[in-house]
C-alpha cells in the first residue's frame, strides 16, 4: 500500500529542485554576477516605484586606472565595500552595479537641487580611502541625478537619464550634477545636420559675424575675428559648438573652414575699400594642422589675394601630430599669415609647446578675464602671463573683456589687445561697417581704458 511513497518524494524532489532553480535564475536575473549587488534592472524595477523618487548614479573617478593598479578581483571587492558603505549613508537603501565603477540607487527627495545635494553629499562621505588586503586605497566619486517618473522622449530611461548627467558632471568638473535636457539636446535629431551642413554654404544659411578686437596703443579697433553663423531653414540658429564640433567629427571641417577663409578674405577687401584696414583672425581647427594638402590651400589663397589674415590656434592642436603640426605653423609664418594661441590657460599650456610654435599672439581664456576684477589671483594669473609673452615676442589679447574696471586693468598690465562684449559683439559685416563708421566706440573706449 506505500509503494506509490517513493514516486511521492521523487516529485516533491523534482519540485524543489525547480523552485531552487528558479530562485537561482531570478537571483541572476537581478544581481550582478561579479559583486552580487543589484544590477542596472533591479535598480530600474526600484525607480518604478510610487513617490518623488530620484536615480542617482555614482562612479568611481579614473576607474580603469585604479582596475589596473589593483587587481579586477580587488576591484569587485572595493565595489561591493563601496556599495554596503553608500547603502549604510542612505539609510539603507539597495545598491546596484550599473557597469564599470559605475553603483547606483533610488532616493526620495522634494527637488532637484536638493537630490543633487544629497548626492553630493554621498560623494563627499564615501571619500574615505577603501582598506583591501591591509592597504588604503584612496576613490573619489563623481554623480549623475535624474528623476525618474518624469517624461522625457529622447530618453525615456531614467538610468540612462543619470548616466548623462554623470556624464555631464564630469564635462564641467562637478562633483554631482542633475540631467540637463537642454544641454543634453536632440543627438537623434543631430545627425540629420551632418548631411545638411555642407548644402548650407550652398543656400546662403551660413554667414560670418565679426567681433572686434580694441588695440590699447592706437586706440582703435585693429583687427576682428570671423565666427560661423549657421540659420536652419527649420530649427533656426543652430549653435557653432553644436555644427563645428560635428563637422570636425565627420570630416566637414575643411570645406567649412576653406570656405570661411574665401568669404573673409572677401569681406576684409569690402572693408578696405570702407577705408577700414583690419587684420582678419579666423579658426582653424586643429584636426587640419596635419592635413598639408590645406596648408597649401591656405598658402595659396592668401598669396593670391595679399589678405591680412591670423589663424587662430588651440595650443592643444598641435599635440596629435605636433611635429607635422608645428612644420605647417612654421610655413603659415614664412608667408606672413599671424598665428594666434587660442584659449591660453584653459588646457594644459605647455610651456615647451608655447616655445617652439611660432605665433605672433596669445589669447588669454576669458575665464580669467571675467573674473578679474573680483580676484586677485586672477589678476597675477593674467599679469604674468603677459609678462611671459612679451619675454617670448608675443602680443598678448585678452578674451572675454565685458567691464571698464577688467579694461583698465589690463591696459595698466601692458596687454596689447582687447576683446569681448565690452569692446562689442560678433556683428555680420554690414553691421560691423556701420559700427566702424562712426567714432563713438573707439572713443568710449579710449576713455573707459
Amino acid at each position: 500500500m506505500f509503494a506509490f511513497l517513493p514516486r511521492l518524494f521523487a516529485g516533491e524532489s523534482v519540485r524543489t529542485h525547480l523552485r531552487d532553480r528558479e530562485a537561482r535564475l531570478a537571483h541572476m536575473a537581478l544581481h550582478d554576477q561579479e559583486t552580487g549587488l543589484g544590477n542596472r534592472l533591479s535598480l530600474e524595477r526600484l525607480a518604478s516605484g510610487p513617490g518623488r523618487t530620484y536615480v542617482i548614479l555614482l562612479c568611481v573617478d579614473r576607474f580603469e586606472v585604479v582596475r589596473n593598479a589593483i587587481g579586477y578581483d580587488s576591484m569587485a571587492r572595493l565595489l561591493v565595500t563601496l556599495g554596503h558603505r553608500l547603502s549604510a549613508l542612505s539609510g539603507g537603501a539597495p545598491v546596484a552595479r550599473i557597469g564599470g565603477g559605475t553603483l547606483g540607487l533610488v532616493f526620495s527627495s522634494d527637488s532637484d537641487e536638493s537630490a543633487v545635494a544629497l548626492a553630493a553629499r554621498l560623494c563627499e562621505a564615501a571619500h574615505a580611502p577603501v582598506i583591501l588586503n591591509g592597504a588604503p586605497v584612496d576613490i573619489a566619486l563623481t554623480a549623475g541625478v535624474a528623476r525618474a517618473g518624469e517624461l522625457n522622449q529622447s530618453v525615456p530611461s531614467p538610468v540612462d537619464r543619470a548616466s548623462i548627467a554623470l556624464d555631464q558632471a564630469r564635462a564641467t568638473r562637478r562633483r554631482a550634477a542633475a540631467f540637463d535636457a537642454d544641454r543634453y539636446g536632440d543627438p537623434a535629431g543631430n545627425l540629420s545636420l551632418v548631411s545638411e551642413i555642407m548644402a548650407a554654404m550652398d543656400n546662403n544659411e551660413l554667414v560670418l559675424a565679426y567681433q572686434p578686437k580694441y588695440d590699447f596703443r592706437t586706440e582703435r579697433i585693429s583687427g576682428v575675428e570671423a565666427l560661423m553663423r549657421w540659420t536652419h531653414p527649420r530649427r533656426g540658429c543652430v549653435s557653432p559648438d553644436l555644427f563645428i564640433g560635428m563637422a570636425e567629427e565627420t570630416g566637414h571641417i575643411r570645406p567649412l573652414t576653406e570656405w570661411v577663409i574665401r568669404r573673409a578674405i572677401a569681406d576684409q577687401k569690402v572693408l578696405a575699400a570702407a577705408g577700414h584696414a583690419l587684420t582678419v583672425s579666423v579658426n582653424v581647427s586643429g584636426r587640419l594642422l596635419s592635413d598639408e594638402s590645406f596648408a597649401e590651400f591656405a598658402l595659396a589663397e592668401v598669396a593670391a589675394s595679399a589678405a591680412d589674415l591670423c589663424f587662430e590656434i588651440t595650443e592643444t592642436a598641435v599635440m596629435d601630430n605636433p611635429e607635422l603640426a608645428l612644420h605647417i605653423i612654421a610655413r603659415f609664418a614664412e608667408a606672413g599669415i599671424a598665428v594666434s594661441l587660442d584659449d591660453y590657460g584653459a588646457g594644459l599650456s605647455s610651456l615647451t609647446y608655447l616655445k617652439q610654435i611660432r605665433a605672433d599672439e596669445l589669447k588669454i581664456d576669458k575665464s580669467f578675464i571675467l573674473g578679474l576684477d573680483q580676484s586677485s589671483r586672477d589678476a597675477l594669473l593674467v599679469k604674468s602671463t603677459i609678462d611671459l609673452a612679451h619675454s617670448l615676442g608675443l602680443k598678448v589679447t585678452a578674451e572675454g573683456v565685458e567691464t571698464p574696471t577688467a579694461l583698465a586693468l589690463l591696459r595698466g598690465m601692458g596687454c596689447d589687445l582687447a576683446q569681448g562684449y565690452l569692446i562689442g559683439r560678433p556683428v555680420p559685416l554690414a553691421a560691423l561697417t556701420e559700427q566702424l563708421a562712426g567714432p563713438t566706440v573707439e572713443t568710449s573706449l579710449a576713455r573707459q581704458a
